[in-house]
């Protein structure tokens, strides 16, 4: 009981600050110092209730719940607080119009299916860490996508030369662009721990129910090596710059949430 209230209660602060960025970004009524105070205590005060709900949900007595819901909300979870903690010195609480929402849907999603599915044996500690990076990793390319989504509507907009209110509300594109790559680089890195360290203390991440996992993570880890490299050597950017990102990070989605969506909902049974 405790846990569903907390996430109820966590999914209503959500989506209060998912209201407040639409209205901001529909009317721009709002000072940008009270909005951004505003934004980073709706945020706050969901995490805070999402952290105590990914504790109650996660940790039960017969075990640690890896469910496909579970690991959702644990991404969601370090999203947000990635968000927050960006936001101390740049201007982007209107990325939150897409986490914050990702964020609830998760909650929600573990409180309709609360059916969880345990580790059937301990991790020892470098299985952990690679755990911890993968998510750190998955979290980190997340926010990029949406990053780049937001940049791909500005870019469009501004062409158009009829930039409207939810584009006069975001960052210059310069300040945008330039904030997406340097989340691009830091998840690349993460990206690349996550793999080393899976690739050291699994004993075979090629085996039947890991290959299609590592095989499309480490595609995925190209796609983000060559957009580096494109952007390092030719300077790429705007729309070239966009497709790499949201291909790498669907590669990435699809790599992890993909099979155990298929392998715990549609075959049911724990990865």
């Amino acid at each position: 009981m405790t846990a569903s209230i907390l996430g109820w209660l966590a999914i209503t602060s959500y989506l209060a600050g998912s209201a407040l960025i639409v209205q901001q970004l529909r009317t721009n009524a709002i000072k940008a110092a009270l909005f951004k105070r505003s934004v980073q205590l709706c945020g706050s005060l969901a995490l805070l209730l999402h952290t105590f709900n990914i504790y109650y949900t996660m940790i039960v007595p017969s075990g640690f719940d890896i469910g496909l819901f579970s690991i959702l909300s644990v991404v969601a979870w370090l999203a947000v607080a990635l968000l927050l903690v960006v936001t101390v010195q740049d201007t982007v609480e209107c990325l939150g119009v897409i986490v914050f929402p990702f964020a609830a849907g998760t909650l929600l999603l573990r409180l309709l299916y609360p059916q969880p599915y345990l580790m059937s044996e301990s991790l020892t500690p470098g299985l952990d860490f690679h755990i911890l990076t993968s998510l750190l990793a998955y979290s980190l390319l997340s926010i990029a996508a949406v990053q780049a989504v937001l940049l791909y509507f500005q870019d469009r907009h501004l062409h158009s030369k009829q930039p409207g209110g939810f584009i006069r509300a975001l960052p210059p594109l310069e300040s945008m662009e330039k904030l997406l790559f340097k989340l691009i680089i830091l998840g690349f890195c993460v990206l690349s721990i996550a793999l080393a360290s899976g690739m050291y203390y699994l004993q075979n991440m090629f085996t039947q129910h890991l290959a299609h996992k590592t095989i499309l993570s480490i595609i995925a880890w190209f796609v983000f090596a060559i957009l580096l490299i494109g952007r390092w050597q030719f300077g790429w950017r705007g729309r070239i710059a966009i497709r790499w990102v949201l291909s790498g990070f669907i590669l990435l989605m699809l790599a992890y949430f993909g099979s155990k969506f298929v392998i715990e909902m549609l075959l049911n049974r724990p990865m």
